[in-house]
């Protein structure tokens, strides 16, 4: 019998190391990171948790390009996030970085298409603005103006917005944070849908410990570290959780 080829390990997106970050003001010195240790494969949907003030932020910030460490590395592939200028760190965010925030940053006098095509007429290789918004479920509402779209369907316009340029990597910063459990439901839906179909390595940071059994990894942060890990043997579907 023919031994068995050995498995390809997933591509390594991200990894980090020692990422620290101080904020200093006047004689104050906050320690937002603390030697930070991570790593994310390609296609990973990752859940991070932890208290305000854990450094869920500041860490996203960090590895997204927005905000600069004050020690450690952090690589995206074979970019080094933690030595990029400025301009290479507007072109890491424009070619291979999705956000997504609490606030969905819609412009009011936009219809849904335009607010992704804002994205799509600036981005390398996207895909179509209606594609995006397809994929999301909102091919039937992409004429309507922001003021005529619930919170939900706001959101999942934002969602389309970010995976137009079809990034490697989509960072969410409390995505279902001002919405109900309802409409939280159909936006962590159409995330999970977004990370199979485009298979976009997805970090989500959220208060709600309920929304870790729909992750491949759930991370938990204490006071500017990693306090631990944990990997989830199978995904619970997202209408199993408990709001």
């Amino acid at each position: 019998m023919q031994p068995l080829p050995k498995a390809t390990p997933p591509t390594q997106v991200f990894h980090v190391q020692g990422l620290s970050k101080t904020y200093r003001s006047n004689s104050i010195e906050v320690l937002a990171l603390r030697e930070v240790d991570f790593s994310a494969a390609a296609g990973e949907f990752v859940v991070i948790l932890g208290p305000s003030g854990s450094g869920k932020s500041t860490f996203l910030n960090i590895i997204g390009g927005l905000d600069s460490a004050t020690s450690g590395d952090a690589w995206f592939l074979d970019h080094q996030i933690t030595k990029l200028s400025e301009t290479g760190l507007t072109q890491y965010r424009r070619e291979h970085v999705g956000f997504i925030f609490q606030f969905y940053n819609l412009v009011p006098s936009l219809t849904a298409l335009e607010n992704v095509q804002l994205v799509t007429d600036i981005a390398r290789s996207p895909m179509k603005a209606a594609e995006a918004l397809e994929l999301v479920g909102l091919a039937e509402r992409m004429d309507h103006f922001p003021a005529e779209l619930s919170g939900g369907e706001q959101q999942r316009v934002a969602i389309a917005r970010a995976i137009a340029k079809r990034p490697e990597v989509l960072l969410c910063d409390e995505p279902t944070g001002a919405l109900d459990s309802k409409t939280g439901v159909q936006v962590l839906e159409a995330l999970l849908k977004v990370n199979a179909e485009i298979g976009a390595t997805t970090l989500v940071i959220t208060h709600n410990a309920a929304i870790q059994d729909i992750a491949d990894r759930v991370v938990h942060f204490g006071n500017g570290r990693i306090v631990r890990e944990q990997r989830n043997a199978k995904r619970k579907p997202v209408t199993s959780i408990s709001w």
